[in-house]
């Protein structure tokens, strides 16, 4: 019972964090777009449609979570994520690229002593990957979706006993 109020407690965190971040990325998509190609991981050609997607991405996960639809899938979306975020910030940082992450939209802008702001967004992503792992891990929990559309199937006692037949 306290292990669905902890993964409850953990949707709705992970679901404010995308939602918001969805939103104020789907708001500024220029500056999605700008973010995307100042951290110099993917070929130009892919870097508008990566920075139009990802807010869009970032809004169907958050809703999802914030319903307790498809819980494990959402987890697993966003600890796939958030190791794809981490490895970015820490390739940025390593690569002594001074950028702000854009996490929360805007971003790409050159950033003067970027590693306190590396390090602030590597912690929170890996905070967000443990609670997307205890997820995984746990997937049912109150208030979601999940309870009411796919609930678990009847056991039986005996497995011998056959089902009683319907009636019709």
């Amino acid at each position: 019972m306290k292990q669905q109020w902890i993964g409850l407690a953990c949707r709705a965190v992970l679901a404010a964090v995308w939602l918001s971040a969805g939103v104020l990325k789907f708001r500024d998509a220029a500056g999605t777009v700008r973010a995307t190609r100042a951290f110099r991981l993917l070929p130009e050609s892919l870097v508008p449609a990566v920075g139009h997607f990802l807010p869009v991405l970032e809004l169907v996960i958050g809703a999802c979570l914030l319903l307790g639809l498809l819980t494990r899938a959402m987890a697993i979306a966003t600890g796939v994520l958030m190791v794809v975020f981490i490895v970015g910030i820490a390739s940025a940082w390593a690569r002594g690229l001074e950028i702000q992450c854009g996490c929360f939209g805007g971003g790409g802008n050159v950033k003067i002593d970027a590693t306190a702001g590396y390090v602030r967004d590597l912690l929170r992503d890996l905070g967000l990957l443990l609670l997307s792992a205890w997820l995984v891990w746990r997937p049912r929990t109150w208030l979601s979706l999940d309870n009411v559309l796919f609930r678990p199937l009847e056991r039986f006692d005996d497995v011998d006993e056959e089902p009683a037949a319907v009636q019709g």
